[in-house]
Formats: C-alpha cells, structure tokens, sequence
C-alpha cells in the first residue's frame, strides 16, 4: 500500500538524523558519541535487579561474552533475563512480534501481510498452550524469573528509552510505541521459529506441485533422485524395532540402562494433532533443502587428547545481531537445588543452553530432516463448507484482529480444516499450488483450484522447553536421552559426548506415521483415508547409537537409516556430500592406528573440498574448446585441487560453469513460479512440457516470462541435491535435461555441448564482473558475505531505509567454500554468487579439558550497533579462527575484563 506524506516525511527525518550521527562520529562529535553510547549496558560495577535473592556476578571477557555465577537456578536465570535485555532487548522485542504476528504494531501497514500468515499458524497459541498445559513446574520458574529479570532491565528503561539506537529510529515514525512486560510466553514462541525454519520438506513437496504444471512425474522423480545410500552412507547402521516397539541398533552399540529406556518410552506419545503453517520472516535464514548443519564425535580411544572430542556448526542464515548468544550459566555450588553449571550457545529471549556443555557431557546439534508438514488440497464447496468423503463440513473459523501503528486496525478469518489452516487464503504461492498440484483421476473438479491446508507437527503443544533445562543439567547418556524424549520440535540428530568416555546419537522429535501416502506431494483432502494417525512415532523405537564400534558419529544432514527402517522418517534426506567428506576425513587420520587431535577437528570444519567438482572437471577438460577467449579459462581447471579458497581463480570459475550449467540444463525449462525475481527468459507459450525444436522466435512469438520467486528460494540452487541430480544424469549424455536454448536462441542437444555452451557464459559472467584478466580473478570476490541488519526489517517493508541498512550492516567479507562443502558458505545459484547461509557458529569441545576447548560466533555478543562487542568476532570467523573457551572459575576469572554484580534490593 502506498505510504502517506507523514510517514514520508518522517522517514527522511530519520535519514537526516543518522547521517548527522554517524558524520558526527566519524568527526568526533560530542553529541553524537554520547547518544550512541548511551544505548550501551553497564557491565562494570553494582546494579540493583528487582527480585534477587543474593548477588549475581556477571563477569564479561573482551569479546564480552558473559558468565554468570549464581546461588539459586532462580537468580541465575533472572540474571540471564536481565544480561540479555542489556545485550538484546531490541532484538528480543523484534523476536516476539514476529512469532506473535504483531510487527504492524511496531512497524505500521507494511507489516500487515507478515502478520497475517503468522496469526493464520497460531504460534503464540500454542506456545500459551505448551505452558499452560506441558511444561513442568520447574521449566516455568525457570521462564518466569528469567522473565523477571527482563522486566527489571526494562523498568529501568522505560519505554526502551536509552535501550538501543533502533528505538530512537523507530520513535521518528512511530512515537506511540512503548515495549511491553516480557511474559515467559514470549520465550517459548520462539521455538516455533526454529521449527519453522527446520521443518523439513515443505518447500520440496510445494516446488513438486509447481513443476507438475510443466513436467511429468518421472521428469519430476529425475529432479529428486533416491539417496545414494551406498556410496554416503547413513548416520547409524539400520538397527531393527522388536515387537515390544524398542529399537536395537546394529552397529554394536551397547544398549541403554533400563531405567533411561522406561523413562524416555513415557514420554514418546503424543496425543491430539493438529498443525498450523503459514509463511514468515525467515528468522533463521532460508526454509527447505540446503539448509543443514554439520556436527561429529570422536570417542577418546582415538583422539590424542584421551577424552571424546566433539565439533559441530550449525548452517543458517546471516545477519546481524547475531542469532546465536555466548555465555555460561554457573551455580556456584553445584547440587540437587543449584544444578546447572553450563556453557554455550543459546538465543536472545530465551533461557537455558542450547548448544554446549556442562560438567559432564557435551551435546550438538544439526537437522534431523523429518517430514513433519504435509500438505492437502481442499475442495472448497462454499465459503463455510469444504469437501470430506461426499460431505460437506464445516470449517473451524477464528476472527484475528492485526493493530496497526498509524493507521485502522485490521480484522482477518482463519479457516481450518481437521487437519490444518487453509493457508492458500493467505498465500498466493499456495494458491498455485493449489491450481497445479497432481490430483488423480478421482478427484472433484477443481474449477478455479484447490484450497491448501497444511499439518505441521510444531503445532501440537510439547515439551522442548522441558528438554532444554534437562540437557543443561544431563549428568549421563541416561539423562541425555530422557531430555532427548522431550525434544519434541524441530526435529534434530542429537549428538553427544561425556567425561566418561562415552560418545553417542539419539534421533528425536515429533515424526508423523502417515495412513496413506508418503508426503512427497500434497495428499487428497477430500479423503479422509489420507491423513495422520494419533500417535507419532514411540520414541523408543527411534534410531540412537552408543559407543559404536568404529568410534566415532557423523551427522550432516544425511540419512540417519536406510529403508529398511520400519517407518518413513523422510524421503527427502540431504544427499550426504559434507557427511562422507567428513567421514573419510576422519577415515584418513585414524589410517595406520592415527590420533585426532583438536586442531585436526578445527580444520575438518575449514574443509571446502567441491566434491562434485571431482567428477565434472574431468569431463570439462574433454571438451574441445576453440575459442582462444574461452579456453584461457578453461585452462584456470588444470591442476586444480578442487578446494574453493576464497584467492582462488580456478574455484571462481568453476563456480561460474556449474550456475551456467544449471541454467542451461533445468532453470531454462522452469517454470517463472520457481525462477528468482529479475531472471527473464525469451519463451513460447506453452501448452505442455515440449521445449521448442529450433529457434525460439519463429512462427509462435515469444515472450518475456520472468521470474517471480524470492531469490533465497529459486530454483535451481546448486546445493547438494542438485549434485545428485547432476551426478546421475551425466550417465546419459542424450538425456533432455542436456537440451538447451542458446545465446542465438536456437536449441541445441547434448551433454557435450552444453558444457561448452556453460564455459563460454561463465567466461563472459566471471568478465563482467570481474574483468578480463583473468589473473584477479578469486572466488572470494565473487562469493562474499554481508552481514545484514535484519530487525529493521527490509528497505521497501520498514523504517529502515538503504542508507541505515548500509551504516549498521557489516561486510563485504571474501569468504571460502561452497554449498556443498563441509565449509558450507551456501550461494544460491539460481540467484547469484552472493553467500546466504553460513555456520553461523563453530565449536570444538574437549572433553579431557573443557577450558582447551574453542568456539566463535559469526557476529558478536552486542546487538548494539557501533558497540566493539558487535560484530567483533567476524573477522577471525571468516579465517576460520576459533576464541579460547574459558570454563573453569579460575579461567573465566583469568579472561574477566569487566565485571558487574547483580545486587538484591
């Protein structure tokens, strides 16, 4: 919607204003420092915190990480509340409008679209509900004093008055705003966002439905092919479910003690399904395949240290602040009434450890993958009434009401079917789906298209915030897998390690067992014999290893079994690239009785090895280039050594002929529904899936058909799926995938020439934006990384304008690595070179000696923009660096540069 005059005028007042500031900075000026400092905590010295029973230290080393060191858990999370508040709290309260569906509260009329599909998903419901109803006494007065301690940072900044930067931007244009009391709910919905962003195949069951418009359904299956189980392998050997429903692995695991059996089993069944989806800000950076982690652990039998070690580095999406959080919870005495003594990762807003260690076990984490969403197409019969079995029923409806700053409240209907929300009301891409998805002979007519609805595990209220507080205080493998039986969403292979030597895996989470189909496409809403049946799947009976006999775990995102597992977690595994790179680096160091040490598990982690590079530059080499221009290029393959180094002209041009080659071969042939924004192709109208046979012009007229995805979800991306896809299809160099219309727009055939036809266009792209000379040319160039400020939300949809994003964004940084390197700087080829996830942290924890081990974070503990603490980690992150990780109570002292104490009225 247009913007009025006011806002105009308002927005340019904040342009005016932060050009002064950061002139003024930049000069010295008095003014301007002082209001940019103004925003930034205390961290030296005595504050007052309303609610504390005795002191908290808050001792902060020079990256300003904090630990805090307490005597009861309740203070200790009312100081994290309070620690976070001074580091975060403008992110926080961002944080919460996005998962309550309220950011037209802050930001105005722009927002109201985003508000829309989140109020359609329900976030906030649920998460009241999983507080009201699911969690333990002790995670709520955990919540509630974490909570407390928010609220007292915020009573002493009314109104976020001296809070941040941000608040002043926003007050320009929206002076109205005053931030809320933290309620423990507004931690607890933000678990939604993580499952949101980690849940599965979604986006590879809508991107079938659209392809259905122009492809049959074995050209389709081509585009997906089966996981390669042989040559990559799975997580753990596939062990077998007994009658009793217990898994027993098969990879000589020891089998867990009884009573962590018993314990876990109690908690596996959950009743009462229902789901919720609807699109949202991608908190965590881009949704679907691709996005993945990396985690491993070497049992100390072969590691120089003695002890397991244990490494992981989670892929998301960057941005600043941060999404990750450093710090260590302490009780000064550890015992049954204080028992947390842990340090980590964990995220603004939220209390606990995430990602770390304590005393005595170290954990990781990376995505699980599970097929927790599947679609259905509604006949809808009347605007109350869709389709069932003949009958018509009746929606569930709920009226939402969106407050929006400056201007008329706006007032929304959900409709809901048993299974879920019919999303395609709000969603136009939905609606596509909806008019193309495959539907069967036996299908009503569609007429105008199907509805959509969607079910979605992370909708059915659980007890991940449970398992989260159980983690941080695991003394064992017994007290790990009765917290991994509480993790119920997002799904995740759980890692695992401890003092004793023992390393292990548990897979967790809410899985649907389905009563028909398997989830690849939508299913038929109209048939009640499609849907979920009651239970998920025992948690008893899901894969887990312990102390394997090879001695060590890989989780990358690869198959966690083979199909002889007897039920279907998902047929849309990651292809398991980075997991047997991993493997068989760790294969080349225990070779001949070898050790791995943590250096050893630091550069595994900096691995940017182009696997499938190994296969295709051979066949490039063949290629019989004549063109002089061209094969200078060419030539920039010979001697490569396949590592993508951010100096290396060869990576760089690789790079160029694998998005050229994608291009050519499938993103030609795509539908605009998958294509990124801005990228237009010269067509033919077509009426099925026949590419022309000549020339494009001819007697039908062309047309300019441009893409209309967003560029984080273009199609084809050049992640690892795609390297499958590419892998096998070069067995058949005639297959018409290698059909493709050229500079001229003539079409030509065959694998062969359309390798040329890829370096030829990736010389005259790496040219244009590089230059001739290909001597300066270097992956890093092309490929970097900008650190984007991400709460002011974009330039066309905020109060942010290009001008503020350029002074609080970060970068460019010239990064290392690929998409499907262990060193996972993902692109987007389908959109550009430009990096859009990353390991968004790195760890390696030594289990012989905690305070030897490493962590960094891609940006910084400060989301203050111009704080030293903001993104004073980038750098060394970029290099691959890791920042000593003190633990002890000596060594965190010895770190200490500021220390501030969290005083008892």
């Amino acid at each position: 919607m247009p913007r009025s005059k006011k806002f105009r005028r308002a927005r340019l007042i904040v342009l005016v204003l932060v050009v002064l500031l950061v002139a003024a900075v930049g000069g010295g000026g008095y003014w301007a420092v002082s209001a940019v400092r103004a925003s930034f905590p205390d961290v030296d010295g005595s504050v007052t915190v309303a609610g504390m029973s005795a002191p908290v230290d808050v001792k902060r080393d020079a990256n300003g990480i904090p630990q805090l060191y307490a005597d009861t858990p309740e203070d200790l999370f009312r100081a994290q509340g309070y620690v976070q508040a001074q580091d975060r709290f403008w992110e926080m309260d961002v944080r919460r409008h996005v998962t309550s569906g309220r950011l037209s509260e802050m930001f105005g009329s722009s927002q109201v679209e985003t508000d829309t599909f989140l109020r359609t998903m329900g976030w906030r419901q649920v998460a009241q509900q999983e507080y009201d109803t699911q969690l333990s006494a002790d995670t709520k007065k955990y919540l509630k004093a974490y909570s407390d301690g928010v609220n007292a940072w915020l009573a002493q900044h009314p109104g976020g008055q001296s809070a941040s930067l941000e608040y002043a931007l926003l007050g320009t244009v929206n002076s109205g705003y005053k931030p809320e009391a933290w309620d423990p709910v507004d931690s607890v919905a933000w678990l939604k966002a993580m499952a949101w962003n980690l849940s599965g195949n979604m986006q590879e069951e809508i991107d079938r439905s659209l392809l259905s418009q122009d492809f049959a359904p074995e050209q389709i299956a081509q585009l997906y092919p089966a996981y390669p189980y042989d040559r990559n392998g799975t997580i753990v050997k596939t062990g077998t479910v007994g009658t009793d429903g217990t898994y027993k692995p098969a990879d000589g695991s020891a089998a867990p003690t009884g009573a962590a059996q018993g314990r876990a089993a109690s908690n596996a069944l959950f009743t009462d399904i229902s789901a919720k989806m609807a699109a949202l800000p991608q908190l965590l950076g881009p949704q679907g395949q691709g996005i993945g982690s990396n985690s491993w652990v070497v049992s100390g039998d072969h590691t120089t240290t003695g002890k397991p070690l244990l490494a992981n580095d989670p892929h998301l999406g960057p941005g600043l602040p941060s999404v990750w959080y450093q710090m260590g919870l302490h009780c000064r005495t550890v015992s049954a009434g204080c028992a947390f003594d842990t340090s980590g990762f964990t995220f603004a807003g939220m209390p606990g450890v995430v990602i770390g260690h304590n005393q005595k076990v170290s954990w990781g984490f990376t995505n699980l993958g599970a097929d927790v969403t599947d679609l259905y197409l509604e006949k809808v019969t009347g605007p109350d009434t869709y389709l069932v079995d003949g009958q018509n029923v009746k929606f569930q409806t709920r009226k939402e009401t969106i407050k929006v700053a400056g201007g008329a409240d706006r007032t929304i209907t959900v409709r809901s079917t048993d299974r879920g929300p019919l999303i395609s009301d709000q969603s136009s891409e939905q609606q596509t789906v909806g008019k193309y998805a495959p539907a069967g002979n036996a299908a009503p007519d569609r007429a105008q298209g199907y509805g959509v609805a969607l079910q979605w595990t992370a909708l059915t209220p659980g007890k991940t915030m449970d398992a989260v507080f159980k983690l941080d205080r695991a003394a064992n493998w017994t007290d790990f897998r009765s917290a991994a039986a509480d993790f119920a969403v997002p799904a995740q292979n759980l890692i695992y390690a401890d003092t004793s030597n023992n390393i292990g895996y548990q897979a967790p989470g809410m899985i649907p067992q389905r009563t028909k189909g398997d989830g690849s496409y939508p299913a038929p809403g109209w048939d009640s014999s499609y849907g979920w049946k009651k239970d998920f799947v025992p948690f008893n009976s899901l894969p887990y290893s312990f102390n394997p006999k090879n001695g060590y775990i890989v989780t990358a995102n690869q198959a966690v079994v083979d199909p002889t597992y007897p039920y279907l977690l998902t047929k849309d595994w990651e292809y398991g690239t980075r997991a047997k790179e991993i493997t068989d680096l760790i294969d080349g160091k225990l070779k001949n009785g070898g050790k791995i040490s943590p250096d050893d598990m630091q550069s595994m982690q900096l691995d940017n090895t182009n696997v499938m590079a190994q296969t295709l530059v051979p066949l490039l080499l063949k290629v019989q280039i004549n063109d002089p221009y061209v094969r200078e290029a060419q030539d920039l393959l010979k001697d490569w050594n396949y590592h993508q180094d951010a100096y290396s002209a060869a990576a760089a041009y690789y790079n160029g002929v694998w998005r050229q080659l994608l291009t050519l071969a499938f993103g030609q042939k795509f539908p605009a529904d998958l294509r990124a924004k801005g990228d237009c192709l010269l067509v033919r109208q077509k009426s099925n899936n026949t590419l022309p046979d000549d020339a494009i012009g001819g007697a039908a007229h062309p047309v300019t058909e441009c893409g209309t995805r967003d560029a984080h979800f273009a199609q084809p991306d050049g992640g690892d799926r795609w390297t499958e896809v590419v892998r096998q299809l070069l067995g058949n160099p005639k297959s018409t995938w290698w059909d493709y219309i050229d500079s001229n727009h003539v079409q030509q055939h065959g694998l062969n020439n359309l390798l040329a036809e890829a370096m030829k266009d990736a010389r005259q792209d790496l040219t244009a934006q590089m230059g001739k000379d290909i001597s300066t040319w270097n992956w890093g160039r092309l490929h970097s990384l900008t650190l984007k400020e991400q709460t002011l939300g974009t330039d066309d949809s905020s109060i942010a304008s290009g001008l503020v994003h350029k002074l609080l964004n970060r970068g460019p940084y010239q990064l290392s690595g690929g998409s499907a390197a262990v060193n996972a700087s993902g692109w987007n080829a389908a959109a550009g070179y430009q990096v859009d996830w990353i390991p968004s942290m790195r760890m390696v924890v030594d289990l012989s000696d905690f305070n030897a081990s490493r962590w960094i974070n891609v940006g910084g503990a400060s989301g203050h923009a111009f704080h030293a603490n903001y993104n004073d980690q980038t750098a060394l992150w970029a290099k691959g660096e890791l920042l000593p990780w003190a633990w002890s109570a000596d060594a965190v002292e010895k770190a200490t540069k500021h220390k501030l104490v969290l005083s008892a009225q």
